[in-house]
C-alpha cells in the first residue's frame, strides 16, 4: 500500500468514524432510553377488543385476553383468543429479552392443527393475525440496534412532544422489523410514545396513534391505539385496539407463559 493509499483509507476510517457518532443524538437517546425504562408494571391482565377494517370500510372484531408479567428484565406476555369462531382458541406467546443479543421467541398456537408453532425471525415483518401489527410490532424494540435523531419539538392532542427518527444500525435489523426507519412523537410529561410512523420496505406506511391512555397507580395504561396501513394517501388497511378491565400488578402465576398453556388456553 502506497502512503497516497494509506492516508486516504485513514481518512475514510475517520471520517466513518466521525458520521457515526455523529449520526446518534444523544438527547435523543436520553429520551428513548426515558421511554424504555418508563415504570408499565410489574403485571398487567385486560381485555382487548381487535378491530380489522378493511379499505371498503368492512370490520371483523376479535375478543382476546391477555396477560404480561415481569421475569427480572425480561417480558412475558401471552394472548388468547376468544372469539370469533375461526380464531377460537389461538394464542400467542411472546418471551421480550432484555439482552440485546439474544432474539426474542414468539410462539402461535393452531388449534385446528392443534400445533405449537414458533415464529423465525425471518418471518417477524409479517401480519399477526391478519392486523396492521407486524410479529415484530409486539415486541419491545432494542435501542441499541438505532441511531436517534430529535427533529424538532410539538404537540399532540394539545401535550407537548419530541419528534425523533430512528435509522436501523444493520440491514439485518431492517430485514427483521420490515421498516427502513421510523418517526416517533414522545409525550413530554409521560415518555409515552403517543403517535408514529414506520417507513416499510415495500413503499408502504404505517400509523400508530394512541387515542386514549390513563394513568393508574402511577403507571400510565394505553386505552385506545390505531395502526393504519397507507401506500400513498390511499388507506389499505386499519386495525383498531380497545383494552379495558385492566388489572396492574396482580398476582399471575409463572406458568401462565409457557407453550404448554397456548394449548391448554385460560
Amino acid at each position: 500500500m502506497t502512503t497516497k493509499q494509506l492516508l486516504l483509507t485513514l481518512t475514510l476510517g475517520i471520517s466513518l468514524i466521525t458520521t457515526n457518532l455523529l449520526a446518534d443524538d444523544p438527547k435523543a437517546r436520553a429520551i428513548m432510553e426515558k421511554v424504555d425504562a418508563r415504570d408499565d408494571g410489574t403485571t398487567l391482565e385486560q381485555d382487548m377488543l381487535m378491530v380489522l377494517i378493511d379499505k371498503n370500510g368492512n370490520k371483523r372484531n376479535r375478543d382476546i385476553k391477555s396477560y404480561g408479567k415481569d421475569f427480572g428484565e425480561d417480558e412475558h406476555r401471552i394472548m388468547f383468543f376468544k372469539s370469533p369462531a375461526d380464531v377460537k382458541n389461538t394464542a400467542f406467546l411472546t418471551y421480550d429479552y432484555d439482552d440485546s443479543s439474544k432474539d426474542d421467541d414468539q410462539w402461535l398456537y393452531l388449534p385446528a392443527l392443534k400445533k405449537v408453532k414458533r415464529i423465525p425471525t425471518s418471518d417477524k415483518s409479517s401480519s399477526f393475525m391478519g392486523s396492521d401489527f407486524s410479529y415484530f410490532d409486539m415486541t419491545d424494540r432494542d435501542l441499541e440496534d438505532y441511531d436517534f435523531k430529535l427533529l424538532k419539538e410539538t404537540e399532540v392532542r394539545g401535550k407537548k412532544a419530541w419528534m425523533i427518527e430512528a435509522i436501523p444500525r444493520t440491514s439485518k435489523v431492517v430485514k427483521e422489523s420490515g421498516y427502513t426507519k421510523s418517526i416517533a412523537l414522545v409525550r413530554q410529561d409521560n415518555y409515552v410514545v403517543v403517535r408514529s410512523i414506520g417507513f416499510m420496505k415495500s413503499n408502504k406506511k404505517k400509523y400508530l396513534d394512541v387515542k386514549k391512555l390513563h394513568k393508574q397507580g402511577g403507571v400510565w395504561l394505553i386505552d385506545e391505539m390505531t395502526m393504519t396501513t397507507k401506500k400513498g394517501k390511499s388507506t389499505q388497511h386499519k386495525t383498531i385496539l380497545k383494552f379495558t378491565n385492566k388489572k396492574l400488578n396482580k398476582p399471575i402465576n409463572d406458568n401462565m407463559f409457557t407453550t404448554r398453556r397456548l394449548e391448554k388456553g385460560m
